[in-house]
């Protein structure tokens, strides 16, 4: 049987914001700006930046992804989260309930959240086409592993996301990629 190799994606900290926060933050009706595509269909880097802050410090020029969303989130590293002194939970994105929050400054306005950062747990996104090749199913947990010369690691514990619209990926943050020495065209195994 063939190996199950998933390109590895470094997520870096981001915020997703929502249409009501975009035009505190940035002025009544502006639209986001794309920069660049992302490997997930639909979703792109914005020019548009924000400084996150919390409690103990903040993280200057943090990137938005769009589209906008329904609720604004902030994924965070847990570094990150430690360094502004917020008690993020390691959660999968859009599952912001009960997280702690924090400050968003635009040029044209802030926004306190009380809720809605978070490391985001580590996943695979997949079609429905290679799950059924490789018998996965949407929400099965797996194990990657990753080897490189400098060190090896495996990524227990990650969330299997089957959809149409996803391209094969596994994200990972920053974090995770600097304890595995993650490198740019990295694949991961899934294992057995």
């Amino acid at each position: 049987m063939s190996k199950k190799m998933v390109p590895v994606e470094t997520s870096a900290r981001h915020v997703h914001v929502s249409r009501e926060d975009l035009d505190i933050l940035y002025g009544e009706g502006h639209e986001l700006i794309p920069i660049k595509n992302l490997s997930q269909p639909g979703q792109y880097a914005c020019m548009e930046r924000l400084r996150v802050e919390g409690p103990k410090g903040k993280l200057p020029a943090v990137s938005i992804l769009g589209p906008v969303r329904g609720k604004t989130q902030v994924e965070v590293s847990l570094t990150d989260a430690r360094n502004i002194g917020a008690r993020a939970p390691v959660r999968e994105s859009g599952d912001i309930e009960g997280s702690c929050g924090c400050t968003l400054i635009g040029p044209k306005g802030s926004v306190t959240l009380e809720e809605g950062v978070i490391a985001a747990k580590r996943h695979v996104h997949i079609t429905p086409k290679q799950a059924e090749e490789w018998n996965l199913q949407d929400r099965q947990v797996v194990c990657l592993k990753y080897e490189n010369p400098e060190r090896t690691i495996i990524y227990d514990d990650v969330i299997v996301r089957v959809n149409i619209s996803f391209a094969l990926a596994l994200h990972i943050d920053t974090d995770e990629a600097n304890a595995g020495a993650v490198q740019p065209g990295a694949f991961a195994e899934i294992l057995e």
